[in-house]
């Protein structure tokens, strides 16, 4: 991603299925935060399932690390959206280990 633009910050607003993924490029203005970010990318148009709706709540990280939606985005951000986990990681361990036996 290049520079910033006098327009804006250029971020990219990511959401991930299963089967499925979005990556959603987008120029916010200067002092934007994180939810701005998402509102204005349009993923809640392109994927309606997505956790927390158009409005949030959502659960949300900058390149793997826990954000929150008010943070300030930063130029090259990629804002990543987070679905519920299905299953507790140490439950799904403790279900494949008795598979395994």
């Amino acid at each position: 991603m290049g520079p910033a633009t006098e327009a804006g910050i250029r971020v990219v607003v990511v959401y991930a299925l299963p089967d499925r993924q979005w990556a959603l490029p987008v120029v916010v203005a200067p002092g934007a935060r994180i939810r701005d970010a998402i509102v204005q990318s349009g993923i809640a148009v392109a994927c309606p399932d997505l956790p927390g709706g158009a409005d949030g709540p959502w659960n949300v990280g900058v390149f793997n690390r826990l954000a929150m939606p008010d943070d300030l985005v930063h130029d090259g951000d990629r804002i990543e959206v987070y679905r519920p986990l299905r299953i507790d990681p140490k439950e799904a361990r403790r279900l494949r280990a008795r598979v395994r036996r």
